[in-house]
């Protein structure tokens, strides 16, 4: 008995479907892999420029903070111990100053054309009371420094560039005794700074100088 011939399948040709590689549907996922890396990269790479800081240690972190300590003293109430436990004392707080009486006659009495009734009446208070009048000189200044820019140009020093930002606080109190007469304060709440060092040479900008005929 014969067997009937099976009808053949149709294979598909592989060879014809296969997409070449250097077609741009081919190249579309490996472009897109190395955007995403490159942009990863980039992003850690800003985080990598170094950054710091100078200011004095104490415990106000805005300027904001020092103007409502200070306008809580309550001239003739307030006591220095009570302004000790808040970190105001020349002896635990690197930013205050200790001024002796002659410290405050030459600030507040020396060379000044104004009568004494028209000072305020804790400065008046302090000035008759010799020796018994001391005060504190506040000085603070925070300052934050930050490195922006491209990370490249900066690490081969091509370009940096340096913001800095932060707050300058004054104040002065004045003492009779253990309390607190008088208390005024200043300085500047906003402080911003923007430095930007070129240098053509990059790395190689010390040996230009160092071979510069002179």
């Amino acid at each position: 008995m014969l067997r009937q011939p099976q009808p053949r399948t149709a294979v598909p040709d592989l060879q014809r479907n296969r997409i070449p590689r250097d077609s741009p549907k081919a190249q579309a996922p490996g472009r897109l892999a190395a955007a995403i890396f490159c942009g990863a990269l980039l992003a850690g790479c800003q985080s990598l420029l170094p950054s710091g800081r100078d200011d004095t240690v104490v415990q106000w972190r805005s300027f904001e903070e020092a103007r409502e300590a200070i306008e809580a003293i309550e001239p003739f109430h307030t006591t220095r111990a009570e302004l000790s436990a808040q970190g105001i004392d020349p002896y635990k707080n690197p930013s205050v100053t200790l001024m002796s009486y002659p410290d405050v006659v030459q600030r507040f009495a020396s060379g000044t054309s104004v009568r004494p009734d028209q000072l305020d009446p804790g400065i008046l208070h302090c000035l008759v009371s010799g020796k018994e009048c001391t005060g504190y000189s506040i000085a603070v200044r925070h300052m934050s420094r930050k490195r922006v820019g491209n990370f490249w140009a900066d690490s081969f020093s091509f370009r940096r560039e340096t913001v800095s930002t932060g707050y300058h606080f004054t104040a002065t109190i004045l003492f009779v005794g253990d309390y607190a007469v008088f208390a005024v304060y200043g300085g500047q709440p906003m402080l911003r700074e923007r430095s930007v060092q070129r240098n053509p040479l990059g790395p190689l900008q010390g040996w230009g100088d160092a071979l510069r005929i002179r």
